[in-house]
C-alpha cells in the first residue's frame, strides 16, 4: 500500500475522532456589570448634556457554534439596569440652575460576530470581535423630569476564560470594551461577565 493511501487511512480515523473530542457548541448566562457612559442624553430642548455615569448591573448570554476547532461564531445578548445621579446645565437660560435627580437606566446590547479559543487542560481562553445594535432608556421623575431612549450601532471587543468544572459544565470570566453612539455621540463602556457554561 502507497504512502498516500496509509496517510488518507489514516486521516480517515483520526479527523472524525478529533471532530467528536471538539465542543459544536458552547452556552453560557451570568451576572453582568457595566460601568456605563451615559453623558450624553439631551434633556430637554432647553437643557444641555446630561452629566451621569452609570454603575448598571444585569445580566449576559451567549451562545456560540464551532466552525473549526479554533473559530466560532457567537451570538450575545445582555442587559443591564441602575439608577444613577444626573446633572445637567441650562443652555438657553443662564441663570437657570444646575438640576439634579436620579436617572433610571437601563441599557440592552444584542451582539455577533467571529470568537477564537483553545483549551489548555481544564482552562479555554477566547478572544471574539462583536457587532450589532444597542439600546438604552432613561427616565427620571424628580429633579429632572424626562423619558428619553436610543438605539445605535454597538461594539465590542474583549475576551476572557472558561474554565471546566466537571463534564460539560464550567465557569466563565469574561470582559468586553463596549462602544455605543447615543444620542449622536459616542459612549466608552466597560462590560464585565461570570457565570455558568454548558460545552456540548
Amino acid at each position: 500500500m502507497s504512502k498516500t493511501a496509509l496517510a488518507t487511512l489514516a486521516l480517515s480515523f483520526f479527523v472524525p475522532a478529533a471532530a467528536a473530542q471538539l465542543p459544536k457548541v458552547n452556552l453560557f448566562f451570568g451576572y453582568s456589570y457595566a460601568h456605563a457612559d451615559l453623558s450624553t442624553s439631551p434633556l430637554a430642548s432647553h437643557q444641555g448634556p446630561s452629566v451621569a455615569t452609570g454603575n448598571l448591573n444585569g445580566w449576559n448570554a451567549s451562545v456560540e457554534g464551532k466552525v473549526i476547532p479554533f473559530l466560532g461564531f457567537v451570538a450575545d445578548i445582555s442587559g443591564h439596569y441602575g439608577t444613577t445621579t444626573a446633572t445637567s446645565q441650562c443652555l438657553l437660560y443662564p441663570t437657570c440652575p444646575t438640576a439634579i435627580g436620579p436617572v433610571r437606566s437601563r441599557l440592552y446590547n444584542f451582539l455577533g460576530g467571529p470568537q477564537m479559543s483553545f483549551s489548555i487542560g481544564r482552562i479555554r481562553p477566547f478572544a471574539h470581535a462583536l457587532f450589532g445594535a444597542s439600546h438604552v432608556s432613561e427616565s427620571a421623575s424628580t429633579g429632572l423630569f424626562f423619558n428619553l431612549s436610543d438605539t445605535s450601532f454597538a461594539n465590542a471587543f474583549g475576551g476572557g476564560f472558561d474554565y471546566r468544572l466537571v463534564g460539560p459544565l464550567g465557569w466563565r470570566v469574561q470582559a468586553d470594551y463596549l462602544k455605543t453612539r447615543f444620542f449622536g455621540n459616542t459612549q466608552d463602556d466597560v462590560r464585565v461577565s461570570t457565570g455558568i457554561t454548558l460545552h456540548l
